[in-house]
C-alpha cells in the first residue's frame, strides 16, 4: 500500500464532494455550469487541503472532457507550451470538449509563464483552472485575472473534518480491515490545521503506528505519535492564518509591542513580505480610516519600499510601518460604511439614477431630461448646494456615520453644518 489516504478516499462525483454548498451545493454558483459541462476559465482560491484539486477533478470528469494537470512548483513555460500544444490536438474553439488545465499553485507561476497561458485561454484552446492559496487580485496578472471568473473555498468546520475522518474509517479498504475507533479527536483536528489532506495522512499515520487489531484514537495516543514543534511556522497552515490573525488584532487593538512581536513571527518564518504588507494596507483602511488618513499612504508606500528592498532589510520597514499603524487613532467607519451600502444595494436592487444625475452625452438624453436640474456646486458659495445625490427610494439615509477621533469629529461638524436631513 502507497497510495496516501486521502488519495485513496478523493471523491469522484459531487455528490461525495464535502462542504463548499455555497459552491456545489443545489444552488450553488458552480453546480449548473458543472452538471451542464458549461465550464468557464476559473481561479479556485481557498486555504490548504479544502479540496482545490478534487474540484477541479470532479469537474473534468462531469464534464466528460481532456484534463492536463501542471504543477507550478516544477512547470515552467516549455512545460506549459507543450500541455497546451497536446490540449489543441484533443478540442478547441466551438467544440463542446475543449480539454481543461488544471495548474495547481498559479500564484507560483511567473509573469512570463502567466503570460504563455493568455493565448489558449483567449482562443478556447484550453478552459484554465488554476488553484491559488494566495489572493488572486495579487498573484495572478490582470489579463489573465480577466479572463477568469474567481471562486472562493471555505474553511473546513469542525464537523466537516469529522465527517471526513468518518468516511475515512468506513470506506477505505485497508482501514476496514482494522477495527477503528475514534475516542477523541481533537489533537488531530489541531495538528492538521484545517487541512483535509494533512488530517488523513496524520489519521493514517496513527493507524499504521498501533499494532494492536483495534486502534483507539484518543489525543494522547495521537499526541505521543506525531511530533510538534510549537515554534515552527507553517506559510500555508494554521500558523499562517493565526499569526497574521494575531498580528492584525494587535494593530487593531493599538498594542505596538504585540504587533512587533508577531511581525517577527512572521519573518523568522520566512512569511512572504507581500502578504504582510498588504494586510498592511487593508488594516489601515478598514481599522484606522479617516481617524488618520496618512495611515493608508505609510502601508502603501511600506509595500513599494519592501517589495522593493527585499530581505532583510524589508524587516525595518515593515516594522516601522507595524508601529506606526498600532500607534495610530482607530476608526471602522469607512468599513462599516461600505458595508452598510452594499446590504442597502442587495435590499433594495437596481434603483434608478435620479434624471439630474444622469449623463447626458446626446441630444434624446438631454431631451429626456437626463442632467437637467443638475446644480454644478462649484457654482455656488462654499462650493456647496443643496441637492439629492441618493435615489428618491433612500432619501435622508445615513450610511456614513464618522467615528469618535479628532478627525472624524471635524468631519461630522462639517456633515452637520451642511446635511441637516441626514441627522449628523
Amino acid at each position: 500500500m502507497t497510495t496516501p489516504l486521502a488519495e485513496r478516499i478523493r471523491p469522484k462525483t459531487l455528490e461525495d464532494y464535502l462542504s463548499q454548498e455555497h459552491l456545489v451545493g443545489e444552488k450553488g454558483a458552480l453546480a449548473f455550469q458543472i452538471k451542464k459541462g458549461m465550464i468557464p476559465s476559473l481561479l479556485l482560491w481557498g486555504p490548504p487541503g479544502v479540496g482545490k484539486t478534487t474540484l477541479a477533478n470532479i469537474i473534468a470528469t462531469t464534464s466528460g472532457r481532456p484534463f492536463f494537470q501542471l504543477s507550478a512548483i516544477n512547470s515552467g513555460v516549455k512545460e506549459v507550451r507543450e500541455i497546451i500544444n497536446s490540449a489543441k490536438k484533443e478540442g478547441g474553439l466551438f467544440t463542446t470538449k475543449n480539454p481543461i488545465l488544471f495548474i495547481d499553485e498559479i500564484h507560483r507561476f511567473s509573469k512570463s509563464q502567466q503570460d504563455s497561458l493568455l493565448g489558449a485561454v483567449e482562443k478556447g484552446w484550453v478552459t484554465l483552472i488554476g488553484a491559488t492559496t494566495e489572493n488572486p487580485s495579487f498573484e495572478v496578472i490582470p489579463a489573465l485575472l480577466s479572463r477568469c471568473q474567481v471562486y472562493t473555498l471555505n474553511p473546513f468546520s469542525k464537523e466537516d473534518l469529522i465527517a471526513l475522518l468518518e468516511r475515512a474509517k468506513n470506506t477505505d479498504e485497508f482501514l476496514l480491515k482494522r477495527k477503528v475507533e475514534l475516542k477523541e479527536t481533537e489533537a488531530l483536528l489541531r495538528l492538521s490545521g484545517g487541512d483535509a489532506r494533512k488530517l488523513l495522512n496524520i489519521f493514517e499515520l496513527v493507524v499504521n503506528s498501533v499494532s494492536e487489531e483495534t486502534v483507539k484514537i484518543t489525543n494522547n495516543l495521537v499526541s505521543s505519535l506525531v511530533q510538534q514543534n510549537p515554534a515552527r511556522y507553517d506559510k500555508t497552515g494554521e500558523q499562517h492564518y493565526d499569526i497574521i490573525s494575531a498580528f492584525i488584532k494587535s494593530v487593531r487593538g493599538s498594542d505596538p509591542n504585540g504587533a512587533v512581536y508577531w511581525l517577527a513571527r512572521m519573518i523568522e518564518g520566512g512569511e512572504n513580505l507581500k502578504f504582510i504588507a498588504r494586510r498592511m494596507i487593508i488594516s489601515a483602511s478598514e481599522d484606522i480610516g479617516l481617524a488618520n488618513p496618512t495611515a493608508l499612504v505609510m502601508a502603501n508606500n511600506t509595500f513599494t519600499a519592501a517589495t522593493a528592498v527585499g530581505y532583510p532589510e524589508a524587516r525595518i520597514i515593515l516594522s516601522q510601518c507595524a508601529i506606526y499603524l498600532a500607534t495610530s487613532p482607530k476608526s471602522n467607519a469607512s468599513y462599516l460604511a461600505i458595508g452598510k451600502a452594499q446590504q442597502i444595494v442587495k435590499q433594495t436592487g437596481d434603483l434608478s439614477v435620479p434624471l439630474h444625475l444622469r449623463n447626458a452625452p446626446t441630444k434624446l438624453m438631454k431631451e429626456l431630461g437626463y442632467g437637467e436640474d443638475y446644480k454644478y456646486a462649484h457654482d455656488y458659495e462654499g462650493n456647496f448646494v443643496n441637492q439629492e445625490f441618493l435615489p428618491k427610494e433612500l432619501e435622508h439615509t445615513q450610511i456614513y456615520k464618522p467615528g469618535n477621533n479628532a478627525k472624524e469629529n471635524n468631519i461630522r461638524s462639517y456633515l452637520k453644518q451642511l446635511w441637516a436631513k441626514y441627522g449628523y
